[in-house]
């Protein structure tokens, strides 16, 4: 449980999150993750990384669970820099990082995804943003790297989510394939460019880089000022509140 890395096989390394059972990453987590990203990047036999997940689905973002229980606001601080250190991590790599998703990918996963170079989705896989009705802002930049800017707009401000079909038609997402066959099919793709120099490789990921239209670190970091406004003035723990007592009412229900 918790982060872990391997190499699959010659200039692949696979870093792994398994936090069960929806893979909402505490803070510490976040960090942790991009420890281990960083640490692949550097190793200069490394081509490409592979980022993947177990259980349910892909990721459910920060752990909110974490924030309520945490007095003050410590652990939100600590959760924006961890997310952002994660999905800098992930852009920054200097070898591509290719992203296997399956089922859900909500939050933070969304910030992973979409800094990533290349994804891999299941057939069940869905993609979305459910920050405002969590009271909280935070990577409209990242979803606006996997669909146009109007789509966009749509999902965060509906908290709908789009499907792994959906990202491929606007050409996002390479490749949906059946559950079993996401593994195989990521490290397919991460064969071929394993099998490439390695020089011309991390020279190829500094250029697209550096042509890049959008900051992504500047514009998220943008994005998490107001996460935090609406933490400060209240908004964020009302909002949260009710989240809880509705689910706590529709599980009595049940």
């Amino acid at each position: 449980m918790g982060i872990t890395r391997h190499s699959e096989s010659a200039g692949i390394a696979v870093v792994t999150v398994d936090y069960p059972p929806v893979n909402a990453i505490p803070s510490d987590g976040w960090f942790t993750l991009a420890d281990e990203i960083r640490a692949a990047g550097r190793d200069p036999q490394t081509r490409v990384v592979v980022l993947r997940a177990e259980n349910r689905g892909f990721n459910a973002g920060v752990d909110i669970k974490e924030m309520q229980r945490t007095p003050g606001h410590q652990a939100l601080i600590d959760a924006n820099h961890g997310c952002f250190e994660a999905f800098a991590a992930v852009y920054d790599c200097p070898v591509p990082v290719v992203t296997a998703v399956q089922g859900f990918c909500l939050g933070g996963g969304i910030g992973l995804v979409g800094n990533s170079d290349i994804i891999i989705a299941s057939e069940d896989a869905t993609f979305g943003l459910p920050e405002v009705d969590r009271g909280a802002l935070g990577a409209a930049t990242h979803l606006s790297r996997l669909v146009p800017q109007h789509l966009m707009r749509a999902l965060f401000f509906t908290a709908a989510t789009a499907t792994a079909q959906q990202l491929h038609h606007h050409g996002s997402v390479l490749k949906v394939v059946p559950r079993d066959e996401l593994d195989a099919a990521t490290l397919e793709v991460a064969e071929n460019i394993a099998a490439k120099d390695g020089r011309v490789i991390r020279a190829a990921k500094r250029a697209l880089n550096g042509i890049d239209v959008q900051d992504v670190h500047r514009s998220y970091r943008y994005e998490q000022g107001f996460t935090f406004e609406l933490n400060l003035s209240g908004a964020s723990d009302e909002i949260r509140e009710r989240f809880d007592d509705d689910l706590a009412a529709q599980k009595d229900k049940n």
